[in-house]
């Protein structure tokens, strides 16, 4: 019978080392450990079963088996498009239209990236759930990082954590930017009275934004920016608050100013993505192009 079960496998660098030791120097949680020990996982030292108190040698070929990830409850299977910009054992980089959530909720319980790529990975035979590393506004489009396996999802976290993971945005704004280039540092929490809305204040979460204008245009009378945004904190609505903030609401933007005049969405799109792999610390760039419907307003 097949193993499903996700399997990482590394050479041992030191010798009289403790396994435990190398599992924590390779970034294995106590909670992934607890998880193998209890939940039909294994460790394995030369195709041998061994615990965290085993004595390594340089050399030895150390296997560490997962258990099998059950799906997250109410996250069902759909078979639907997905635009994979990259995919290997680890990680799967998707270019996410506008109009789809991330994850289902109570308003769209189908449909959402998470529904189509948890058939994605039944067809693969990877038995894990979903795991989410940026996510992105049902309205908003672009380049999307998703985990494989809750191992490599505690990586990601961990780099998110040490701000090693970069995204790069554009966004249509309302009026003309005067600034070139500015930084927005400004704290933002959620909203008295609302459970969806954020807003600059100063018992808020610490946020950064830096806002770079590429272009400047007048369109049926209205003049539009065209910003380039990198985020260095991700705060829930960072970069709409922080543009409304600035009196630059986005395009399409009704929560935080904007009009629905020439879109119907936030204009807004991820374009870059930048991160080093979680398991071969190779430096990896994506890119994506704007939309039709935000290059259609340039036009």
């Amino acid at each position: 019978m097949e193993d499903l079960r996700y399997h990482l496998t590394f050479t041992a660098q030191k010798d009289q080392q403790l396994l435990r030791e190398a599992l924590r120097e390779i970034g294995i949680s106590k909670r992934a450990l607890t998880a193998i020990k209890f939940q039909g996982g294994a460790l394995l030292v030369n195709g041998k079963e061994q615990n965290v108190r085993h004595s390594l040698k340089i050399g030895d070929e150390v296997t560490v088996i997962f258990p099998v990830e059950e799906i997250s409850g109410g996250l069902s299977p759909e078979i639907g498009e997905l635009l994979i910009k990259y995919e290997d054992d680890a990680l799967l980089i998707v270019d996410k239209p506008p109009y789809q959530s991330t994850i289902p909720s109570h308003d769209h319980p189908t449909g959402s990236i998470a529904n189509v790529v948890v058939a994605h990975l039944q067809a693969q035979k990877v038995a894990s759930t979903v795991h989410v590393v940026t996510r992105l506004d049902r309205n908003t489009s672009g380049l999307m990082c998703i985990a494989k396996h809750r191992h490599v999802h505690h990586l990601m976290s961990e780099a998110q954590k040490r701000h090693t993971i970069h995204r790069t945005y554009e966004a249509l704004v309302h009026g003309h930017v005067l600034e070139d280039f500015q930084q927005i540092v400004a704290p933002i929490g959620r909203k008295d009275g609302s459970i969806i809305e954020r807003e600059v204040r100063q018992d808020g979460q610490f946020a950064h934004t830096d806002v770079q204008v590429l272009d400047r245009y007048c369109i049926h009378g209205e003049k539009i920016s065209h910003v380039k945004l990198t985020l260095h904190t991700g705060r829930t609505h960072q970069i709409r608050v922080h543009m409304s903030f600035i009196g630059h609401p986005l395009l399409g933007d009704d929560l935080y100013g904007g009009s629905r005049k020439l879109i119907d969405r936030q204009a807004l799109h991820c374009v870059k993505l930048e991160l080093q792999h979680p398991l071969t610390h190779k430096a990896v760039v994506w890119n994506s192009e704007l939309p039709e419907d935000m290059r259609h307003i340039m036009m």
